[in-house]
C-alpha cells in the first residue's frame, strides 16, 4: 500500500448480483400481476417504486472503501451519499480498538472505535476482506487474527440459486398471468 495510490475494496461481485437478483426476483412480478388481477394500485406507481428501490439497493451496494496511508474511508457514489449514506473517514492514529458487536441474527461484526469514542462498522462484505483486514493490522498494530467475514461465499452462493429457481417460478407466473383470476 503506497501513499499515492490507496487500495479500493468493492462489494463482492457474488454479493451485489445475489442481492440485485434477490430485489428483482421478489418485485418484478408486482406491476405484471397487479395488472392482471386488476389490483387497485396502478403498476405504473408500481413499476416506478420497483425502479427507484433497485437504484436505493444499487446505490447501497456501490460501497468503496478506500485505505491509504492516512486512514480509512468508506465512500459512496455522489449521486447516493446525497440522498442517503455519507460514508465516512478514520484516520489510522485515531483508531484506538476493533471491537466485536453480536448481530440480533447471531453473527459477529466490527467496529473500529476511535479515540473519540465514535464507532465504525468494518466492511465486511468486500472482495478481498482478509487483504483488507492485513492492511487494518499493518497501520493500526491491532490483532485481527479472530477477524472473519460476517457470510461465507458459499452462502451467497446458495442465495443465488433460490434467488434463480424463484425467478423461473416469477416468469411461470408472469407468463400465465391471463389464468388469474382478478381480486375481489
Amino acid at each position: 500500500m503506497t501513499s499515492s495510490h490507496p487500495s479500493i475494496f468493492r462489494i463482492s461481485p457474488l454479493i451485489r448480483i445475489t442481492l440485485l437478483a434477490l430485489y428483482l426476483a421478489l418485485t418484478l412480478p408486482l406491476p405484471v400481476l397487479a395488472e392482471a388481477t386488476e389490483a387497485p394500485v396502478n403498476p405504473i406507481w408500481l413499476w416506478l417504486a420497483l425502479v427507484l428501490g433497485w437504484l436505493a439497493l444499487y446505490g447501497a451496494l456501490s460501497e468503496r472503501v478506500l485505505l491509504d496511508e492516512a486512514g480509512i474511508r468508506v465512500t459512496y457514489p455522489r449521486w447516493f451519499a446525497s440522498l442517503f449514506r455519507k460514508g465516512w473517514f478514520l484516520p489510522w492514529d485515531q483508531v484506538k480498538a476493533l471491537k466485536p458487536k453480536t448481530t440480533g441474527q447471531g453473527g459477529l461484526v466490527y467496529y473500529f472505535l476511535s479515540h473519540s469514542g465514535e464507532g465504525y462498522l468494518l466492511p465486511m462484505r468486500v472482495a478481498g476482506f482478509s487483504r483488507l483486514v492485513q492492511n487494518v493490522e499493518a497501520k493500526t498494530g491491532i490483532d485481527t487474527q479472530d477477524v472473519r467475514p460476517l457470510a461465507q461465499p458459499w452462502m451467497y452462493i446458495i442465495l443465488l440459486g433460490f434467488t434463480l429457481l424463484l425467478g423461473v417460478v416469477d416468469l411461470w407466473a408472469i407468463a400465465n398471468r391471463g389464468n388469474l383470476p382478478p381480486s375481489l
